[in-house]
């Protein structure tokens, strides 16, 4: 069998691996020299913790045991089993961390609640101040700008897969088949278009108007932190924005403790994790009002480095660069992924919002089953 996959982004690049992994032939279609959206913007962070129960965190469990095989091959990943903390400050958030840790499904996502002295041991960098912390084992970590050419790599090492940059595909034609500016055809067996945030164009030609939204956020790294940060962290506020928090306990926390008023105003979250050079990934935001701004603010970030500062107990390294993403998301924010087929032989995938990076090896997976692959 011969798979087109157009899209280099994470989403379809593990849509190429599942291919060649079967043993299939595959010809990969980017339209710039490098995937350069979501797939490179975000924390490269397997992130099971907070996602909802069922489906979802079935798809993210099993996106984990995939990642981590698939980085024993391919270790210029850098995947890291190294989990998450949660520091929370207050008898509110604590209880909201004793309600997931209650969750059926607790064992699965390997939560535990720690007193502030074990999350010191198990992060010794969390020097600020807290009373406990969610930690949540099964959550780990890749290189974001680095995974698609690692992957990449592996995949040009095993003699079925083409790589074709900078070529947009403008036409589904016929079966099978799609045609790129250059005016060349490429036909296959089966072709899937894994398109990310780009919904116009040829996507709405094929699919038409489709339940999935565009969503844009402000990042930051910093230069080396000089020390191990040893886990991912995040802060209370994930609690607000991930589904699996819900609960009285989030209830009477958003009632009696309102958000910070920046983070409020741009839907924030604290998420962090280091960088194989020591630096720190820091983010983040989530714009859904189009048109989106042009430009980054700046009080997002400010309020990101006074949480950071609060729980490491130090001052911030230099940021080292701040910027913008976008990424799709299905509208339903419950469904996974948007899986479409839109012509004979012809399938759209795209819409898994911020769960990409961590879902996208059990969505390419699911692809590859449900097309007999």
């Amino acid at each position: 069998m011969k798979v087109i996959v157009v899209g280099a982004g994470v989403v379809g690049t593990m849509h190429a691996w599942q291919a060649v992994e079967r043993g299939h032939e595959v010809v990969h279609i980017e339209r710039e020299a490098e995937a350069r959206g979501a797939s490179l913007r975000n924390f490269g962070q397997i992130w099971v913790s907070g996602r909802a129960g069922g489906e979802e965190l079935d798809t993210a469990l099993r996106a984990r045991e995939l990642w981590e095989g698939i980085g024993a091959r391919v270790p210029g990943l850098g995947f890291r089993a190294i989990g998450s903390l949660t520091p929370v400050r207050n008898e509110l958030e604590l209880a909201v961390a004793e309600a997931a840790v209650a969750r059926p499904d607790a064992a699965a996502r390997g939560y535990k609640l720690l007193t502030a002295d074990e999350a010191r041991a198990v992060n010794p960098a969390l020097r600020g101040a807290f009373e406990a912390a969610l930690w949540c084992e099964r959550d780990a970590a890749v290189e974001p700008r680095l995974a698609q050419l690692a992957l990449r790599e592996a995949l040009l090492a095993t003699g079925k897969y083409t790589f074709l940059p900078n070529r947009e595909v403008r036409d589904v034609v016929g079966k099978n088949a799609v045609r790129d500016d250059r005016g060349e055809t490429h036909t296959g067996d089966a072709v899937v278009l894994c398109t990310g945030a780009w919904l116009s164009g040829l996507v709405r030609e094929v699919a038409g108007e489709i339940p999935v939204r565009r969503v844009r956020l402000q990042m930051m790294q910093t230069e080396p932190l000089g020390e191990t940060l040893t886990t991912s962290v995040a802060d209370a506020d994930s609690f607000r924005y991930y589904p699996a928090y819900a609960s009285e306990a989030l209830d009477a926390l958003q009632a009696a403790q309102p958000q910070d008023p920046t983070a409020a105003a741009h839907r924030m979250q604290l998420l962090m994790v280091q960088r194989l050079d020591g630096g720190l990934t820091i983010g983040d935001t989530h714009e859904y009002e189009h048109p989106f701004a042009f430009d980054t603010l700046e009080d997002p970030y400010e309020h990101l480095t006074r949480v950071v500062e609060s729980f490491l107990g130090r001052p911030l390294p230099k940021i080292r660069r701040r910027w913008a993403g976008v990424y799709a998301q299905c509208v339903d924010t419950g469904r996974v992924v948007h899986r479409q087929r839109v012509r004979d032989g012809v399938w759209l995938v795209t819409g898994p919002g911020g769960r990409g990076m961590t879902c996208s090896p059990a969505i390419a997976e699911k692809t590859a089953d449900e097309l007999g692959w």
